[in-house]
């Protein structure tokens, strides 16, 4: 390697790392504080997530009702599609914490925020178990949402921490077993040896982990005045209006999808 690309490659690694670990700057914070944080890109991000989100759910339903014959526990496509959607959400998770801390959010707006998300996620719950009793929804992205951001919270200021415990649980979650955790009072926290009776199950770990790592890389964005999402800064209005709604746009689109459904082959 020449000595110019050892320069270059090490003045990289530099910058990188300055803009993963300095401190938030201030005119966002302050912006933040006055009017509420707002990033287009951010919000394009969240907004895609929906729509593959409500795609994935449409195809479910769909084979619910047996119009398709889609394999969505063995399909690796169908595992990947899933994968991917849970992966975006709980990275803008991290992201929006990081995002939150920097635009000066209460404790009590957190907790607030933190309390609308677990009803959200008891009505799925509730909700699941009306239509699936025998696989209901137990803990759920939104469960794992709720948990994963109050675990979370502490290390928003500390990203080299919480890159470090990200990759760390991502690597546990991933690899690690044991049939303790098969039972369902402990199969949310991860490990299982095989995944349990449930139409939606996101455990801790890994996915704690990737709300961890999404600190890291909301720090890193931050700091860098988000110039990696310039591009998307001029996606759709609705795209973006999806995704400053996401939460109620995840409540409502299943029972509107199922509805339409069952009205037209439920009969």
């Amino acid at each position: 390697m020449s000595r110019r690309r050892q320069v270059e490659r090490n003045a990289a690694r530099r910058s990188f790392a300055a803009a993963l670990y300095a401190p938030p700057p201030a005119p966002l914070a302050r912006a933040g504080r006055a009017h509420g944080t707002r990033v287009p890109g951010i919000d394009a991000l969240r907004g895609a997530a929906i729509c593959l989100m409500i795609v994935y759910h449409f195809s479910f339903d769909l084979r619910h009702f047996r119009v398709i014959g889609a394999d969505f526990e063995h399909d690796p496509f169908w595992l990947g599609f899933r994968a991917l959607i849970v992966a975006s959400f709980m990275t803008l998770v991290g992201v929006s914490l990081v995002l939150a801390d920097a635009a000066g959010t209460s404790r009590r707006k957190f907790w607030q925020r933190i309390a609308l998300i677990a009803a959200c996620a008891l009505a799925a719950t509730i909700g699941s178990y009306l239509v699936f009793p025998r696989t209901f929804i137990y803990f759920g992205i939104l469960h794992c949402i709720a948990v994963a951001s109050v675990l979370a919270w502490p290390l928003v200021r500390r990203p080299y921490l919480a890159l470090a415990l990200g990759l760390a649980v991502v690597a546990a979650g991933l690899v690690l077993t044991h049939p303790v955790f098969d039972q369902r009072p402990l199969s949310w926290l991860g490990f299982t040896t095989a995944k349990p009776r449930t139409e939606d199950y996101v455990p801790l770990a890994p996915w704690a982990g990737v709300v961890l790592l999404g600190i890291a890389i909301g720090h890193a964005l931050v700091n860098a005045r988000f110039r990696a999402l310039a591009s998307l800064s001029p996606a759709p209005r609705w795209l973006r209006w999806l995704g400053r709604h996401s939460l109620a746009v995840y409540m409502v689109h299943q029972p509107l999808l199922l509805g339409a459904l069952w009205v037209l082959f439920g009969r």
